[in-house]
């Protein structure tokens, strides 16, 4: 991990976690789903506290911190590591991918049946301000927004946009308020 992914426990980040080469994976619902509930169970099982997120095409953005007695590293390489292995189990499951050829070739690490999913580190950001924090969270939710997927943030369902909408999302969501 380089000095710029470093975290310590008691801190909300802003991070980024990014699919190898920017593979376009997220445009199908069943990869999606694998990020949720993997980010469910963290929360559940894992100490992960999530104030906002946003799952695009090709990577995920997450304000994130975890409870007392958790470390955000150690979530980020669990959810790394599980979410990585599924993804690639489903590719190569999944008899109607039309790209799982390509995926494949995208991910693999060598001949030996290794993957890579993820690119390494996080570019984890620690939230020093409520200030760079209303900026972070602004910025999540208007991804979907400025790529042309919807016309208003609350409108993407795989964000955290909707709970600060007042509608219920897919996750439970810490607000600062």
């Amino acid at each position: 991990m380089g000095i710029k992914n470093k975290n310590f426990e008691g801190y909300n980040y802003f991070l980024t976690l990014t699919v190898v080469d920017w593979v376009d994976i997220f445009t199908r619902p069943i990869y999606k789903h694998i990020i949720v509930e993997s980010l469910e169970y963290s929360q559940k099982n894992k100490g992960l506290i999530i104030f906002s997120w946003c799952l695009m095409s090709n990577h995920l953005h997450l304000i994130a911190g975890t409870k007392e007695g958790f470390h955000l590293s150690n979530f980020l390489r669990d959810f790394k590591k599980f979410t990585s292995q599924t993804i690639i189990k489903e590719i190569k499951r999944n008899a109607v991918e039309s790209r799982k050829d390509w995926m494949l070739k995208k991910f693999e690490v060598n001949k030996n049946n290794n993957y890579k999913f993820w690119q390494d580190g996080n570019e984890a950001k620690e939230l020093e301000t409520i200030y760079f924090f209303e900026q972070k969270l602004n910025y999540i939710h208007n991804n979907p927004v400025k790529a042309e997927i919807v016309q208003y943030p609350e409108d993407y369902l795989y964000s955290s946009a909707r709970d600060y909408a007042g509608e219920k999302g897919f996750l439970d969501i810490f607000k600062y308020e």
